[in-house]
């Protein structure tokens, strides 16, 4: 199990070191500003949709390495995805940070890798402040606003 969380680990601090889909998105129809005033954590979420599907999605912001690395991995995984394969995915993710019963880690591939933030509560509004802004972008229009509060 020590060789499992230091591989975890390992992919965590690459992706806050080295985050994927990073910058802006001038194409993007759907944003939201996220912003987790107990960590101090502000990301902003960038999505260009067509239709149902997830076509194009960036992030831009600063945070922790788990924050950035939430942001990073979630924006590889859901581009080409449908707007409802999301939504089960965020709910999905959410449970396995939060240790809910019922998380299907097989659907969650690379994701899983958070699986250890449940054991650091203060740790849970970091790994998904990401995720709770793109729901915020993909329900709240064009520009909306979300909070970990």
């Amino acid at each position: 199990m020590s060789e499992l969380r230091d591989l975890y680990q390992q992919v965590i601090i690459d992706h806050s070191k080295r985050p994927r889909n990073f910058g802006p998105l001038e194409s993007a129809n759907k944003n939201a500003n996220g912003h987790n005033p107990l960590c101090g954590d502000k990301i902003s979420v960038h999505v260009l949709t067509d239709g149902d599907k997830v076509k194009d999605i960036r992030f831009e912001g600063s945070g922790c390495a788990i924050s950035t690395a939430s942001a990073s991995m979630m924006t590889e995984f859901v581009k080409g995805k449908s707007i409802g394969e999301v939504e089960k995915i965020f709910k999905n993710f959410h449970a396995l940070v939060t240790a809910e019963s019922g998380v299907d880690e097989e659907t969650l591939g690379k994701l899983a890798v958070f699986s250890g933030v449940c054991e650091f509560p203060m740790r849970v509004k970091c790994a998904t402040l990401a995720w709770h802004t793109l729901h915020g972008a993909l329900e709240g229009g064009p520009e909306a606003v979300v909070s970990t509060e």
